[in-house]
């Protein structure tokens, strides 16, 4: 695989476990669900309150963005990682048509959800992103968009859209095998469009289904009318899945934030590699969230997870497990669960994450490369990983500016020492003080 050519920043050394861990650990608010109630709080028109909302990196991208689009939003809370309370006063589109220029940074959410809402606005809106976000999905959108009625030039970051005031909006079709955040980015947008929108996915699998039932689920709680009707997109000659959405502002409205349960993931792993007993509080019982899918692939690596009143507690077994599963729905859990697999007794087999290749970094040709240096035995797939168990070693290691391999090595550093990481403030995308999170979980 080839890399970018980066200077290391702040290399880390992974702490190894002197015996089980055993920890309460509160994870920040999940960041999908965090994007996706400012754009829909930034939409309508009043005041919404967003409680236990995320404070990291994405987030404040995707704050700075709706700022741009002439959206007021205001935080209550302390230090970043706290706990917040986003305060957002919609109104989109009431900017007065100066050109703006927006920086998505690393985040998919920002990049994919803002330009289908520059288009409500007036005036030029420029999108860019760091270098790493340019190779990520993005033209089926743009094209999309253009369909629906919205002036943009340019199909990759760095692009311009040229925001009319509104756009007519209406029936449209979406390759979105590369991410469902192509479609998310669309329906989150459309009860402001003027005939609103109807998307039909057509092309390969879609992956991470569950985070579009979060995007429908959300846009009803806002009180807009959406439609689904399921398909299968593998048939040639039958009915695309396609989902449609009124025309309609979204209602302002004060929610709470889940906990992210990706985010989650690293400290449930630890105990299932150090036989310990991990408890991550206000764990929901129910959720559209696909983390709610990981206790049942930790059980089958060799753990025990039950749900609790207090919130969700993973024991290790003392041995971990090879694991074969199909991880289409739950890819952003594949790099941590990867990290369970090169400690395991057997082999596992890591499917339906072709995906993987086109995040913040090609995830799937990362692991096998990085923890290779370890003397990981990983081979990839057409549509995954096969691991098998092989004797490992301390290495240093790069997570490529992604914060869920930042968080895989770790995991694996809990059993093997000498493991350094450059670069682990990325984590902060996503999980804010992550490095002290992780030295306060060994502490217990």
């Amino acid at each position: 695989m080839t890399t970018a050519t980066r200077l290391p920043v702040d290399p880390w050394q992974a702490p190894t476990a002197d015996g089980p861990v055993r920890a309460v650990v509160r994870v920040p608010g999940s960041k999908s669900g965090t994007n996706r109630a400012l754009v829909l709080a930034a939409s309508a028109e009043g005041v919404s309150r967003l409680r236990g909302a995320l404070r990291s990196r994405d987030s404040l991208l995707m704050a700075g963005a709706l700022r741009s689009l002439g959206v007021e939003i205001d935080t209550e809370g302390t230090a970043e990682g706290d706990p917040a309370t986003w305060v957002v006063r919609g109104g989109l589109g009431h900017r007065d048509g100066t050109p703006t220029a927006i920086d998505c940074g690393n985040a998919g959410t920002v990049t994919r959800f803002t330009p289908a809402l520059a288009a409500l606005t007036r005036g030029d809106v420029r999108f860019d992103g760091d270098p790493e976000l340019r190779r990520r999905p993005l033209t089926p959108l743009i094209d999309a968009l253009r369909r629906l009625g919205a002036d943009i030039d340019g199909d990759v970051l760095p692009l311009t859209v040229h925001g009319q005031g509104g756009i007519p909006g209406g029936t449209v079709t979406v390759d979105a095998s590369g991410s469902s955040q192509l479609i998310s980015g669309l329906l989150l947008a459309a009860p402001g469009y003027d005939q609103g929108v109807e998307v039909s996915h057509v092309g390969g699998r879609l992956p991470s289904g569950p985070y579009l039932d979060m995007t429908v689920t959300d846009l009803r709680a806002a009180g807009a009318v959406v439609e689904t009707t399921p398909g299968d997109p593998a048939d040639p000659v039958g009915r695309p899945p396609t989902w449609r959405v009124l025309p309609g502002r979204p209602r302002a409205h004060d929610r709470a934030i889940e906990p992210d349960l990706n985010s989650a993931a690293p400290f449930l792993a630890a105990a299932v590699a150090t036989g310990g007993d991990v408890l991550i509080p206000d764990w929901p019982e129910v959720t559209t969230q696909p983390g709610r899918m990981l206790p049942g692939l930790l059980e089958a690596m060799g753990a025990q997870a039950d749900w609790t009143p207090a919130g969700l507690r993973v024991r290790g077994g003392g041995e971990v497990h090879g694991l074969d599963a199909d991880l289409g729905d739950i890819g952003e859990a594949a790099p941590v669960l990867t990290a369970l697999a090169v400690l395991a007794d057997s082999p596992s087999r890591l499917r339906g994450i072709a995906h993987l290749r086109l995040h913040e970094t090609d995830r799937l040709a990362a692991l096998a490369e990085q923890l290779g240096r370890l003397g990981a035995d990983i081979t990839v797939t057409e549509d995954g990983l096969a691991i098998r168990p092989a004797p490992l070693r301390g290495a240093r290691l790069d997570p490529l500016a992604d914060h869920r391999l930042a968080m895989t090595y770790a995991v694996v550093g809990l059993r093997v020492p000498g493991i350094t990481v450059d670069d682990i403030a990325t984590t902060g995308k996503t999980v804010p003080e992550f490095p002290a999170m992780w030295a306060a979980m060994l502490a217990g």
